[in-house]
């Protein structure tokens, strides 16, 4: 398949329009999610992992108006050439920015997958080592239920896995085993 960009060009097209490292590392961390569902899902590892790299391109340009939200990345991204699929993902990630629900597979788990990185890194980093090799599975589901707790981790998307035929604790487990692969990547 065709998808109009590399990972090499996608992660630079992050290093020049991402300025903060943690964010830099949600797109990383997004990108291992996706490649999991993918996995799980039997779908295309590669357009998967790159809806989730490519997801945030325009997050902090847009950071003050989430109706703005995405529609930068699009343009970015179809000056690119990348393909219809990873845009059409990356698009549907922020419902707020367009009039349209979410309704396929891949945009409930982009949305579901890159807002429990959150959540996952929040559990982390409560842990005295802060390392994600420490973090339990029930940990982040106890914390999911915590609604206090890594509050902009919003938990009515993350609750979208379960549109997608993935019971929540089997989504924490699987998201957080994603995390924990490239966790010297993330540094924890």
């Amino acid at each position: 398949m065709d998808y109009g960009i590399t990972r090499e060009r996608a992660l630079e097209l992050l290093d020049h329009h991402l300025s903060t490292p943690n964010m830099f590392k949600h797109c990383l961390a997004s990108e291992a999610v996706m490649r999991a569902l993918a996995r799980h899902f039997s779908e295309d590892e590669e357009l998967w992992g790159l809806a989730g790299l490519l997801h945030d391109l325009d997050a902090e340009a847009t950071a003050d108006d989430m109706k703005q939200h995405t529609h930068q990345t699009i343009a970015i991204l179809r000056e690119e050439g990348v393909n219809e699929e990873i845009i059409d993902a990356i698009r549907m990630h922020n419902e707020e920015a367009h009039d349209e629900k979410r309704s396929k597979r891949i945009h409930h788990a982009l949305a579901a997958g890159e807002t429990i990185t959150g959540l996952i890194i929040a559990t982390a980093l409560v842990y005295p080592d802060k390392k994600l090799g420490s973090v339990k599975p029930k940990s982040v589901r106890k914390r999911y239920k915590e609604k206090l707790f890594a509050a902009g981790a919003n938990r009515q998307i993350i609750a979208e896995c379960e549109l997608i035929d993935i019971p929540l604790p089997d989504f924490c487990d699987l998201c957080l085993d994603a995390m924990k692969d490239i966790a010297p990547e993330l540094g924890l």
